[in-house]
């Protein structure tokens, strides 16, 4: 997640995200109209702005980030459009074609640092964790959600190996009373868990993290946008994705594999696929970690992954989400 301290959030200071650095050294020359499709608190925005991208579209489905930007979005005049929306439909949302593309997945620590958002279990909050602020929410989630389709939420979308335990535990709990505060939710989970070792995780993380990926349909939205980034760049124009635990960097990993003709064959006794014309080119093997420096600054950034890639002339096709790595919950529209 691309999170910061629990305190609350400062509007004034710029908002420095993870892997800028790198992600604008591995995107240069920076140039043309480009879009950040999970704005935030701005900090991709006022840096590929700096680094000379003519203008930014900034697309969010927080109102919130949008509401914050005001105060300062102004000084960039035109050069900064923000767009209310989700990065699935940023083609459209864009109108025109792009330069570039920047994604960051994951919760920001604007959203994290606001208890009221119920994100995270630093701070008592109520149990929401909805980015757009509409819809079904997290409390709606662990309250309705039967016993085996809960467990198969935190296993798929958490990795979370004692899913069924904390399952039973969820709907037990849930019959005492309504589970309608963060708190009391990573106590019940926390319950189910040893105590953790210094330097381990709270043991609420990866149920908290696989929640907030199923109210918010992060998977379905993570695919859509990586088709809608294939369809709105031109021939030329760069995509960057940071992701932050591996289900996520897996998807990424495996899109832009199998759009630059480097999926290969799954099974070597299969008839041989036919190839097709890459539609990106990637810019690294590897996805690109934290150095020391970020490390020091960020300890939270440890887990953060960036891939980079340049879109080709060939014409944008949909993927087969089958051979993206996606838990079998999002194949089926949950998460």
């Amino acid at each position: 997640m691309k999170s910061g301290d629990a305190s609350e959030p400062n509007v004034s200071a710029p908002h420095v995200p993870v892997l800028l650095r790198p992600l604008l050294a591995g995107v240069a020359p920076v140039s043309g109209t480009w879009l950040d499709g999970t704005f935030g608190a701005g900090g991709y925005a006022r840096g590929l702005l700096a680094a000379g991208a003519d203008r930014v579209i900034g697309v969010d489905r927080d109102p919130l980030a949008l509401e914050m930007a005001q105060g300062w979005a102004g000084e960039y005049g035109d050069r900064l459009r923000l767009v209310a929306g989700t990065f699935s439909d940023l083609d459209t949302l864009a109108g025109e074609s792009l330069d570039g593309v920047v994604l960051d997945l994951g919760v920001s620590s604007m959203q994290l640092d606001l208890a009221d958002r119920g994100f995270s279990f630093a701070k008592d909050g109520p149990l929401d964790m909805r980015m757009s602020q509409s819809g079904p929410s997290a409390a709606d989630l662990v309250a309705e959600t039967e016993e085996g389709l809960l467990a198969d939420i935190l296993f798929q979308l958490g990795e979370e190996r004692a899913s069924r335990r904390i399952a039973r535990a969820i709907v037990r709990a849930r019959h005492e009373a309504p589970i309608t505060s963060t708190l009391r939710l990573a106590q019940i989970v926390s319950s189910c868990l040893p105590r953790p070792k210094p330097g381990q995780s709270h043991p609420a993380t990866r149920s908290f993290q696989a929640i907030r990926i199923a109210v918010n349909a992060e998977f379905s939205q993570l695919i859509a946008g990586l088709e809608a980034a294939e369809r709105a760049l031109k021939p030329g124009g760069k995509l960057a994705v940071v992701s932050f635990h591996s289900l996520e960097d897996r998807v990424v990993k495996r899109f832009l594999q199998a759009a630059a003709g480097q999926a290969g064959n799954a099974n070597r006794f299969a008839p041989e696929l036919a190839v097709e014309a890459p539609r990106f080119t990637l810019l690294s093997r590897r996805a690109i970690g934290p150095d020391e420096v970020e490390l020091d600054a960020n300890p939270r950034s440890r887990s953060a992954k960036l891939r980079l890639a340049v879109r080709t002339e060939a014409p944008a096709k949909p993927s087969d989400h089958s051979a993206m790595g996606l838990p079998k919950l999002a194949l089926t529209g949950q998460g």
